[in-house]
């Protein structure tokens, strides 16, 4: 690295890297050094909205990128099924890397790029970042403290206007997307579930809509875990607006995840008894910020947040459900 700066390049500059870009701002160790998007209007457009990139090399193709420019790490932000040929591309060329959700499309590139991160001893992170919100840090805390008991059942729903929001774009196009709304905002949803339960998928059964598009829309889940506790998630993609809520069921108690914020609810006394209902906080150090979080990991001053384990949880649980769907019965989740 040079002069203590930590160079990195990003691939892929449509709108999710502008999010990127403001959290990379206050970070003061952080360099961007070169852009790459196939998109000439995207890149006109990310340099028009943060104008000191336009000095900047770009190139419309990221090897183009990794040939020219000297750097110590990349962003990946490109549509869903390049991730694992641009992850494993970096890596192999030495390059830290934190990538867009999901990590992969499938199992198999999933196991394959944590297995190339831990060959090249290269940091491999997600953007996941609701590993950094105080109220899901909380609920994980809670949970692991043993607070509501072993989790037993898990809800969650997640509905946004998926389909008319992303009608036309790349996120509807199967060879691009790698799938619909469980490939994309529900990819989060799935993570914040395994997450802040640990628990992990045995078997799920699946029914999915895809409201006439060419990609799931509408999903209802139900998932077994391993050690018995289960799980009904159901992914709205054509609902009139966002809304997502979660709760975890435990022996004790419950917790419940609403609009970022989060309710403790435990048992007093014997059977049912009177519930007692607390708000619970935490601070957390990045407040949502990933990219501060593996500019840090790279200098070794943290450990990165959202490590590669959760993007192939994630993917287990997303494949058994599209495999499901398709066969009509329940399917293993593949390990």
């Amino acid at each position: 690295m040079a002069k203590g700066k930590v160079r990195l390049g990003l691939i892929g500059c449509g709108g999710i890297m502008r999010m990127h870009l403001n959290q990379l701002a206050p970070v003061r160790a952080a360099q961007v050094v070169g852009l790459a998007d196939p998109s000439e209007a995207s890149l006109q457009r990310i340099t028009g909205a943060f104008p000191h990139l336009a000095k900047l090399p770009s190139f419309a193709d990221y090897g183009d990128l990794l040939d020219a420019v000297e750097m110590d790490g990349v962003i990946i932000a490109s549509p869903h099924t390049t991730h694992y040929e641009q992850i494993m591309t970096c890596l192999d060329r030495g390059l830290h890397v934190l990538v867009e959700k999901p990590m992969t499309c499938s199992v198999d590139h999933a196991k394959a790029v944590i297995e190339k991160s831990q060959q090249k001893k290269r940091i491999l992170m997600l953007a996941y970042q609701r590993h950094f919100f105080p109220a899901f840090r909380s609920a994980r805390k809670l949970v692991a403290g043993g607070k509501i008991g072993r989790v037993t059942y898990v809800a969650a729903l997640q509905g946004q206007e998926w389909l008319l929001g992303t009608r036309g774009s790349w996120r509807q196009n199967p060879k691009l997307s790698g799938g619909g709304q469980l490939n994309d905002s529900a990819s989060h949803l799935f993570d914040i579930i395994l997450w802040v339960s640990d628990l992990q998928p045995a078997q799920v059964y699946a029914k999915i809509d895809n409201r006439g598009a060419r990609v799931d829309i509408n999903s209802s889940l139900t998932v077994g875990f391993k050690g018995g506790a289960v799980a009904s998630i159901a992914v709205v993609g054509d609902a009139p607006g966002w809304w997502e809520d979660v709760t975890y069921y435990g022996e004790k108690g419950a917790v419940y995840i609403r609009d970022n914020r989060i309710l403790l609810q435990t048992r007093t006394g014997e059977g049912f008894g009177k519930l007692k209902s607390e708000d619970v906080t935490d601070k957390v150090r990045y407040r949502g910020n990933a990219d501060k979080n593996f500019v840090d990991s790279i200098l070794g001053k943290d450990e990165p947040q959202t490590p590669p384990v959760w993007g192939l949880r994630v993917i287990q649980l997303t494949e058994a459900a599209w495999q499901s769907a398709r066969l009509g019965k329940p399917v293993a989740v593949k390990t």
